[in-house]
C-alpha cells in the first residue's frame, strides 16, 4: 500500500483537490494543465514515477507531456510511444479502464517502458485513462519501487476525480480549436444577401451569387446552370473563369448538359437533393457520375438545386480539377446561397407569370362557360381539348372514364392530329401502388420523360407506341373516390410548369363535372332496368298460368335486360336425376345449345358448381367442363353467368339459369344484380305454378277418389238394408230361441248400418264432428277386437296396462278408427312374436294419455317429417304413401276433433305411439285390476 508523504489530515487532503479542480476548471492551456496535474500526484501520492500521455488519434500513439523521475531526468518522459496490438498502453486507451503491472520491469506487454523500469528500478505500477464521454484523451503512469503497490480506495476516488476533469478541460480546449478552423458561413451569407438586396435583375445577381461562392469555397470553377424545359437540358449561364493567361483552359466544361445522359443527377435535383461527389465519394449511381464528370470536366463537384416552389430552375456548382473532400459548412453555406437566389427569381418572372395567369383564367372561364351552356358533352370536350392543346402546345388530349368493377379506364373522349393513330381501346388495369398514387395526388402529375418514369409500368408500352414521351395525368375528382382521368399527351421529353399544371388540374375537375353527371345517368339507367326487371317479373307471375310459357317468358327477358344472344335453363323435378335443357331463340348457330339432351344432374360439373356456389359467378369458355360441352357447345360462347333456381333454404334447387356472351364480355355489378333478380322472382313463381298445379292434380284425384268411395258405400248401404228388410220378411215365430238369436243379428247389423248414415248424408265432402262419449274399457275392447286376428296371425302378445274405468268425450268414431289404425300399423311393423303395450295415464282432470309401444323398425326421417312436416312440398316424402300418409291423416284427424297424435322413438329402442284424448266431465275414474 503506498504510503502518503506526510501525514496529512483529510481537510488538508480537500484543500488541495479543491486548488487542483479549480485551476483545471479556469485555465486554457493544455501545458498549463499538464504541470498541474503532475504536481498535485507528486505532492499528494508517494509514487517514484509519474508520467502523462496524450492520444494521437490519427497516428494512434501516444506522445509525452511531463512528469516526474527518481533522478529528475526529464527527457524520456517527452517521447512518443506508438500503440501495438496486445500492448497494455493500447488496451488501457482503448478499454478506457485501469491496468496494474505488479512489476514493470519485468512486464513484456509495454514495449520501451520495460527498460525505463529497469533503468529506475520500477516496480508495482498502475496506468489509469484520461477519458470523457467515452472518449479517451491520454493516459497517466504512475510506478512505486515496491513490488504490486496499487493505490487504496480513497486513493482511486481522489485520482478519478481528477483525471476526469483533466479530461474534460482537454475536451473543451478541443473544441474551441475545431471551433475555430472551421468555417463559419453565417458572415458570407449574409454579405450575399445584402448584395442582392442592392442589384437589379437577375443577371447580376447571379453573377454576384457565383463571386461570393467562388470566394467561401475556393473552388477551381463556380458555375450555375440553368434548365430548360423544352428541350430538357442544362445550360452554363453564369461561370467564374480564371485570369486570362493567353492559354486555352484544357479543362473548359460543356456549354449544356442533357437530362437524357444523367437523367440520375436530374432526379436528385428535382428531389431538392444536394449533390456531392469528392474523393471516393459520390451521391449518384457510378455510370451517372461518370457521364457527367466528362461533359463538366471536373474531377469533384458539389451542386444545389435552385428550386422555387417545387419547380427545378437549375442549380448552383463549385467545379473542382482535383479530388476533393467536401465539408458540411461548405455544403451548407452552397444549398444556403442556392436558396437565397431562388428566392430572387419570382421577382423577375412576376410580369409574366401574372399575363400567363391571366390567359389561364381566360381559358378555364371558357371552358366553364362551354361546360354550363352546351348539352352535348363531347362538343364541349372538343372546345377544351382545342383550347388546351393550344395553350399548352400538345399532340393529345384524353378523357379516360374508371370501371371499378374491372378495375380499367374507358375511353370517352379523345383528340389527337390528323395524321396520328387513335388510341382504339381501353387502358388496362394499373397495379395497386400506380392507382393508389393516382388516387392519392392532390394536384396534376407531370411526367417529363416515361420512358424513365419508375410508375405507370402497365401503360408506358402502350403510350410510347402511340408517340408520347411526356405527359400530364389528373383525377377529376381529387378527394373523392377515382371517377376518372384528364391525359395530356405530348411526342417529346419535356418539363412541365408549375402554372401548367394547376390549368390542368382546374380542367380536369370541370371536365369531372360532366363525368360526373354522365355517370349519375348511367346509374340511373341502370336501376330503371332493374325496376323494369322487377315490374316485369311481378306481372309476368300474375299473368302466366302455365309453367312452360313462365320458362320461355323469362329467358328471352333475361336476353333483353342483359343485353345477351343467349339464355339458357336447365330443369328437373325434385328427385329426377336427370334434366331437360331449355334456350331462349339464339341469334345463330353460334349460340346453339343441344335441347333434346337429358343431363345427368349428379356428375354434370357445370350443374354441379352451380349448386355448390351460393350465388352468381362467372367463367369463359376454356373454363367449361368436357361433359357441359355435349349440349352447350356454340362456337361463340366465350362468356358465362351461371346461377342456381333457389327459393326457402330448405327447398331444394330445381335447375338452372345460364347466361352466353361473346368471348371479352363483361359483367357489370348491375347485370349479376338485375339477373338475380330475375332469377330469384322466376324461381318462386315457377316453383309456385309447379306447386299449384300439383296440388290441383292432387285435389282432383282425391275429390275422384272421395266420389267413388262414397258412391260404393251408398251402394253397400242400399244392399245392405235390402238384405235386412228379406231378413225380416222370412222371420219365423214358431221357434223363439231361434228368433230371439235372430233378432239380436238383426238389429247388431242395423246398428253397424246406422253409422253409415251420418257419413253418407252429412260427410260426403267434409268431415263433421258429432260429439259423444265412451267408456275407455269399451273403447279398447272393441279396438283389440278389429286387431285380433293381426295379433293372432303374427303371434304378438298384447297387455293393457293400468286401465281405467273414464269416459272419452269427442268423436268417438274417429277416435276408434285412429285407434284402430295405430295398433294395425304397429302391428304391422312389430316382429312375430313380440309384444304390443298399451298404457293408459290420466293427465288431469280434462286429458287422458293412451300410448301403445312396440319394437318394431321404423324410418328416421319418417319421425322428422312427421313431427316438422315436410320441408318442400315439391320433393317426394315418405308421408306421400302408407303407412307414413296414414300417419299423417291420423295426426290430422286427432288435430281436428280437439286430440293430439304424436310418435316417438324412447331411449330403449321401443317406438311409443301418443294420443292425447279428452276426458268427458261427468266421468269418475274407477281403477279396474
Amino acid at each position: 500500500m503506498v504510503q502518503q508523504k506526510e501525514p496529512n489530515t483529510y481537510e488538508n487532503q480537500l484543500v488541495a483537490l479543491g486548488r487542483v479542480l479549480q485551476t483545471l476548471r479556469e485555465e486554457e492551456d493544455s501545458d498549463v494543465l499538464v504541470n498541474a496535474v503532475i504536481t498535485y500526484l507528486h505532492t499528494e501520492f508517494d509514487y517514484a514515477l509519474i508520467w502523462i500521455g496524450l492520444y494521437d488519434r490519427l497516428e494512434h500513439r501516444l506522445f509525452g507531456k511531463g512528469g516526474i523521475t527518481p533522478n529528475g531526468n526529464l527527457s524520456v518522459l517527452k517521447q512518443r510511444f506508438t500503440l501495438k496490438p496486445g500492448d497494455i498502453l493500447e488496451q488501457v486507451v482503448i478499454q478506457q479502464r485501469p491496468v496494474a503491472v505488479p512489476d514493470l520491469r519485468a512486464e513484456q506487454r509495454i514495449s520501451d517502458w520495460r527498460k525505463i523500469a529497469q533503468k529506475f528500478d520500477i516496480q508495482g505500477t498502475v496506468v489509469f485513462p484520461i477519458r470523457y464521454r467515452d472518449r479517451c484523451y491520454g493516459v497517466t503512469l504512475m510506478g512505486s519501487t515496491g513490488w504490486g503497490v496499487t493505490p487504496r480506495a480513497d486513493e482511486k476516488v481522489r485520482l478519478s476525480i481528477i483525471l476526469g476533469e483533466f479530461a474534460a478541460a482537454l475536451y473543451k480546449i478541443e473544441m474551441e480549436w475545431q471551433r475555430q478552423q472551421t468555417k463559419q458561413p453565417d458572415k458570407p451569407l449574409l454579405e450575399i444577401l445584402a448584395k442582392l438586396r442592392s442589384l437589379r435583375g437577375l443577371g447580376p445577381r447571379l453573377e454576384a451569387v457565383v463571386t461570393h461562392t467562388h470566394e467561401f469555397i475556393q473552388a477551381s470553377r463556380t458555375s450555375i446552370y440553368w434548365y430548360e424545359r423544352e428541350r430538357r437540358y442544362f445550360w452554363r449561364r453564369v461561370g467564374n473563369r480564371p485570369k486570362n493567361t493567353g492559354l486555352i483552359e484544357v479543362n473548359q466544361p460543356a456549354s449544356g448538359i442533357t437530362v437524357q445522359e444523367v437523367s440520375g443527377f436530374y432526379q436528385a435535383l428535382a428531389a431538392d437533393q444536394l449533390v456531392a461527389i469528392g474523393e471516393a465519394h459520390s451521391s449518384l449511381k457510378a455510370d451517372t457520375t461518370t457521364r457527367l464528370m466528362q461533359q463538366i470536366r471536373a474531377r469533384s463537384l458539389l451542386a444545389a438545386p435552385i428550386l422555387f416552389q417545387g419547380e427545378l430552375l437549375g442549380f448552383l456548382a463549385v467545379e473542382g480539377t482535383e479530388p476533393r473532400i467536401w465539408s458540411e459548412v461548405e455544403k451548407k453555406f452552397l444549398r444556403g446561397a442556392a436558396q437565397m437566389l431562388a428566392l430572387t427569381i419570382p421577382v423577375d418572372e412576376m410580369e409574366t407569370t401574372i399575363e400567363r395567369i391571366q390567359q389561364d383564367r381566360q381559358l378555364t372561364a371558357e371552358i366553364a362557360r362551354s361546360i354550363y351552356d352546351q348539352e352535348d358533352w363531347k362538343a364541349t370536350f372538343k372546345q377544351t381539348a382545342e383550347q388546351l392543346c393550344k395553350r399548352l402546345k400538345i399532340e393529345r388530349f384524353l378523357v379516360l372514364m374508371y370501371d371499378d368493377n374491372r378495375g380499367e379506364f374507358e375511353i370517352c373522349y379523345q383528340n389527337f392530329p390528323g395524321n396520328r393513330r387513335p388510341l382504339t381501346s381501353s387502358l388496362a388495369a394499373l397495379s395497386a401502388p400506380d392507382l393508389k398514387w393516382l388516387q392519392e395526388s392532390k394536384t396534376a402529375i407531370g411526367i417529363e420523360n416515361l420512358e424513365s418514369e419508375q410508375n405507370l409500368s402497365g401503360w408506358r408500352d402502350r403510350w410510347l407506341e402511340m408517340g408520347v414521351r411526356s405527359m400530364i395525368l389528373c383525377h377529376t375528382s381529387i378527394g373523392h373516390p377515382l371517377e376518372g382521368l384528364v391525359v395530356i399527351g405530348h411526342e417529346a421529353p419535356r418539363s412541365w410548369h408549375r402554372t401548367e399544371l394547376e390549368l390542368v388540374r382546374i380542367v380536369s375537375q370541370q371536365v369531372g363535372f360532366i363525368l360526373h353527371q354522365w355517370q349519375l345517368h348511367r346509374q340511373t339507367e341502370q336501376q330503371r332496368k332493374i325496376q323494369q326487371a322487377m315490374q316485369w317479373g311481378i306481372e309476368a307471375t300474375q299473368r302466366t298460368y302455365q309453367v312452360p310459357l313462365l320458362e320461355q317468358a323469362t329467358l328471352q327477358h333475361i336476353t333483353q335486360v342483359l343485353q345477351a344472344p343467349l339464355a339458357v335453363l336447365v330443369h328437373w323435378q325434385p328427385g329426377q336425376s336427370t334434366g331437360q335443357v331449355l334456350s331462349s331463340p339464339p341469334p345463330n348457330d353460334r349460340f346453339a345449345v343441344n335441347s333434346n339432351v337429358a343431363v345427368p344432374r349428379h356428375t354434370d360439373l357445370l350443374i354441379r358448381w352451380a349448386l355448390e356456389s351460393e350465388g352468381t359467378f362467372s367463367l369463359t369458355t376454356k373454363e367449361i367442363p368436357g361433359n357441359s360441352r355435349q349440349w352447350l357447345y356454340g362456337s361463340g360462347i366465350g362468356e358465362l353467368l351461371v346461377v342456381a333456381l333457389r327459393t326457402a333454404p330448405q327447398h331444394e334447387p330445381t335447375g338452372i339459369v345460364i347466361v352466353a356472351d361473346e368471348a371479352g364480355r363483361h359483367w357489370a355489378e348491375w347485370h349479376l344484380q338485375a339477373l338475380n333478380l330475375l332469377v330469384n322472382q322466376f324461381a318462386w313463381a315457377r316453383r309456385s305454378l309447379a306447386l299449384t298445379e300439383q296440388l290441383i292434380s292432387q285435389r282432383l284425384k282425391l275429390e275422384q277418389l272421395a266420389w267413388y268411395k262414397h258412391r260404393c258405400l251408398e251402394e253397400t248401404q242400399r244392399t245392405v238394408l235390402a238384405g235386412l228388410a228379406r231378413l225380416d220378411e222370412l222371420r219365423s215365430p214358431k221357434e223363439p230361441l231361434f228368433s230371439t238369436r235372430y233378432q239380436q243379428i238383426v238389429r247388431s247389423l242395423h246398428d253397424a248400418i246406422a253409422s253409415l248414415n251420418q257419413v253418407i248424408q252429412e260427410e260426403q265432402w267434409q268431415i263433421r264432428l258429432y260429439p259423444s262419449s265412451l267408456s275407455l274399457i269399451t273403447l279398447l275392447k272393441r279396438a283389440l277386437e278389429r286387431v285380433d286376428p293381426i295379433i293372432k296371425e303374427r303371434q304378438l302378445w298384447s297387455q293393457v296396462h293400468d286401465e281405467t274405468n273414464l269416459l272419452i268425450s269427442g268423436d268417438i268414431l274417429k277416435i276408434e278408427l285412429v285407434l284402430y289404425e295405430l295398433l294395425t300399423i304397429a302391428c304391422q311393423r312389430s316382429a312375430p312374436g313380440s309384444r304390443i303395450d298399451l298404457w293408459c295415464r290420466q293427465i288431469d282432470t280434462r286429458w287422458f294419455e293412451l300410448c301403445i309401444t312396440d319394437t318394431g323398425h321404423i324410418e328416421p326421417h319418417l319421425l322428422q317429417e312427421l313431427e316438422s312436416g315436410r320441408p318442400d312440398w315439391m320433393v317426394p316424402s315418405i308421408l306421400d304413401h302408407p303407412p307414413g300418409l296414414h300417419l299423417l291423416v291420423c295426426q290430422s284427424v286427432m288435430k281436428a276433433i280437439g286430440g293430439q297424435f304424436n310418435l316417438y322413438k324412447l331411449d330403449d329402442g321401443r317406438n311409443m305411439s301418443r294420443l292425447v284424448l279428452p276426458i268427458a266431465p261427468s266421468s269418475n275414474a274407477t281403477r279396474f285390476g
